[in-house]
């Protein structure tokens, strides 16, 4: 074979290499995580494959200096932020770095969640007990919903988008709202001061932390009622749940540890030392590691599920609120 014949091959199994490694590089592509600092103003991304920070956030300089709970959009594009210190809640495209929409809110707002469907936003008005049901799209207001607890900081969507459940601190109970009708339906008493809340996937069962009790209430959304708790560490504030149900992970801001709880055994296994005043937590989407907003140590603290053990600390900015990951 000459070497012209040979050239074509030769540029044929370049280009084909190229492609694989490009191929293998974007599918391997770990999710960002996105950490809310309150008095930074800013929300910090991490690579969840490296560890580190990549980009700082912050509508180029137009977010307030006291930032709540964030909410990732279902594309992964647009995060939506609480800005508590101008009132507003602002879409933000990731890529540019800059508002998409900004409307305003009432005084104090804290907690945002998206429906399942991504149609639409819950937002906890905790100064003034309402809870906003908004359009995602456009964030249009469609509902202005009273509640009958004191106090909502958080809330979060039922798996099958019908029902909305609110924490009320002050009052320690949890409104039910159904989301159709935009209206308070129930109300069901807690332990003591319940904060974050996740639902199993695709059940009826909530967990909630319990910060001045320190547990976590099980919840059970068909009866209506509190069918037991699961005891933890000193105030616990923030959970999430395995995407396979099996295990509850509970941020202790008294005792700087998270608890680790067996769905199946209805307990704490194990409980993993952190930073400061861990808050609101969120795991990659293969539940491999477990990342932390550490509020008083301005990091964020990475854990490996399989062996329990924190394995780094990543600093971001100050008093980060908690993590949400993209899919």
């Amino acid at each position: 074979m000459t070497q012209s014949s040979t050239r074509p091959h030769r540029l044929l199994a370049a280009m084909t290499a190229l492609v694989a490694a490009f191929a293998a590089a974007h599918a391997s592509a770990a999710p960002m995580a996105y950490v809310p600092n309150q008095r930074s103003g800013t929300i910090s991304v991490v690579d969840t494959g490296s560890d580190e920070v990549v980009r700082t956030l912050s509508a180029q300089g137009q977010l307030g200096k006291r930032l709540q709970q964030v909410a990732l959009d279902p594309s992964g594009k647009t995060l939506f932020v609480i800005d508590a210190a101008h009132n507003a809640l602002v879409a933000l495209d990731i890529a540019s770095d800059s508002v998409r929409t900004r409307v305003p809110i009432e005084e104090d707002a804290e907690g945002v969640t998206v429906s399942p469907d991504g149609a639409s936003l819950a937002v906890c008005v905790e100064g003034s007990q309402h809870i906003l049901l908004v359009d995602a799209a456009t964030l249009k207001i469609r509902a202005d919903v009273a509640t009958q607890g004191r106090n909502p900081e958080h809330c979060v969507f039922s798996p099958d988008g019908k029902w909305l459940l609110t924490s009320n601190e002050a009052s320690s109970d949890l409104d039910v709202i159904d989301v159709a009708a935009g209206r308070s339906v129930a109300v069901i008493k807690t332990s003591g001061h319940p904060r974050g809340m996740a639902f199993l996937p695709k059940t009826t069962r909530l967990y909630v932390a319990q910060e001045t009790a320190n547990v976590v209430d099980v919840i059970d959304l068909a009866s209506r009622s509190k069918v037991g708790s699961i005891a933890t560490g000193l105030r616990t504030a923030g959970l999430t749940v395995s995407a396979d149900g099996a295990f509850v992970y509970a941020s202790n801001g008294g005792a700087g540890s998270v608890s680790v709880i067996d769905v199946a055994k209805g307990e704490s296994v194990a409980e993993i030392k952190v930073g400061e005043r861990p808050w609101n937590p969120a795991l990659t989407p293969d539940g491999r590691k477990l990342y932390v907003a550490n509020g008083r140590s301005n990091s964020v603290s990475v854990i490996d599920t399989a062996t329990r053990k924190k394995i780094k600390d990543i600093p971001v900015g100050e008093l980060p609120w908690g993590v949400v990951i993209g899919k």
